[in-house]
């Protein structure tokens, strides 16, 4: 597939990849394609990320998978983004009986499923380890095929999240002893860079074969900012992967900056995140603060990233992911009530910028 073809159906896509605009318009004959028509989104829709009630960030157990469909549905969310870790999403766990049952569950609520989230590694220059990876997409694609879900999210290298003491920590592999750098040491970034970008090759012939679509998201590491993704995407020229650009991920949140990459990466967007926490200010409106561990960093200007993301015409989910151990000003691990309180408070707060 040349250049022009693949900008092509990229634009055709509409950047909503997960209403089947996509699948359709490849998989279809021309006579096939008049008797289904897309049909375009009409507006962001607003999504919770089952990661926040993994269990490891709070002090208390995970929730079931109708648990957070429920919870979901009384928050005010339109849809759940399925983590494809245990003890919720791992499809080893999930069989076809279960995965019926899911379906029903969200179908009874009206909750949708946009996207299952992979949590990848293609960088590692050990072939078996870049093989079992790919295995846990391939098979996280077809759960996604088989829960209704259109796209399956990717990172490029992910490190996982340790768990310490019941905990999940980023501390363990995000400090300055263990880095991507050190992990396999006689590996270079371009050599890493290659491993991945022939994963993604692969992953975008599973994306076709199960009618998802693959979204790569500017996460580290490898990944150093969000051209990094961009650049992947491009090489590995298939219309099947597409992006999850991510707005506080991102390495700088200046307007010019954030512009630049929204406008660049267009209707290759199908899907992203926010998180974060929030509190009430005496008015009682829903506005951001700043975590313990985050002290002096700035916040995301998500109503300004919401306009430019409906100027490159996203219809897609935006979804909510609390995903990091969640502690108080005394450095004391919160409940799950504070939890709930947080699902709560920012689906207000998205509503309120996508709704102005």
């Amino acid at each position: 597939m040349n250049r022009r073809t693949f900008l092509e159906r990229s634009g055709a896509a509409t950047g909503a990849a997960l209403l089947g605009s996509v699948v359709p318009e490849l998989n279809n004959t021309p006579g096939e394609q008049q008797k289904r028509p897309a049909q375009p989104r009409k507006d962001i829709k607003i999504g919770l990320y089952t990661i926040s009630y993994l269990g490891i960030w709070y002090d208390g157990p995970a929730l079931s998978f109708r648990e957070i469909v429920e919870r979901a549905k009384e928050f005010g969310y339109d849809s759940i983004e399925l983590d494809n870790k245990r003890p919720l999403g791992n499809p080893m766990d999930i069989d076809r009986k279960k995965r019926d049952e899911m379906r029903e569950i969200m179908a009874k609520a009206g909750i949708e499923m946009p996207c299952v989230a992979a949590n990848n590694d293609f960088s590692s220059p050990i072939p078996e380890h870049r093989e079992a990876q790919l295995l846990m997409v391939r098979e996280t694609a077809r759960l996604a095929a088989d829960l209704g879900s259109k796209i399956v999210r990717l990172f490029a290298a992910w490190p996982g999240v340790p768990i310490h003491n019941g905990t999940g920590t980023y501390d363990l592999i995000r400090g300055d002893f263990y880095t991507f750098e050190r992990q396999y040491p006689y590996a270079t970034w371009l050599e890493r860079w290659k491993f991945v970008k022939e994963c993604l090759k692969e992953t975008a012939r599973m994306g076709e074969e199960f009618g998802v679509v693959m979204a790569l998201q500017n996460h580290k590491p490898l990944i150093r900012h969000w051209k990094d993704m961009y650049d992947l995407i491009m090489e590995v020229d298939s219309p099947w992967l597409k992006a999850c650009l991510d707005l506080p991920i991102m390495t700088r949140h200046d307007h010019p900056w954030v512009e630049e990459a929204v406008r660049t990466v267009g209707k290759l967007q199908i899907h992203s995140h926010f998180g974060g926490e929030y509190s009430r200010d005496p008015t009682g409106r829903v506005v951001q603060k700043v975590p313990p561990g985050r002290f002096g960093q700035p916040l995301p200007d998500y109503a300004h990233f919401i306009k430019l993301m409906r100027e490159i015409g996203f219809e897609g989910h935006f979804t909510f992911e609390l995903c990091h151990p969640v502690i108080n000003e005394k450095h004391e691990q919160m409940g799950l009530d504070f939890v709930h309180e947080q699902v709560q408070m920012a689906r207000e707060f998205m509503s309120g910028i996508i709704n102005a």
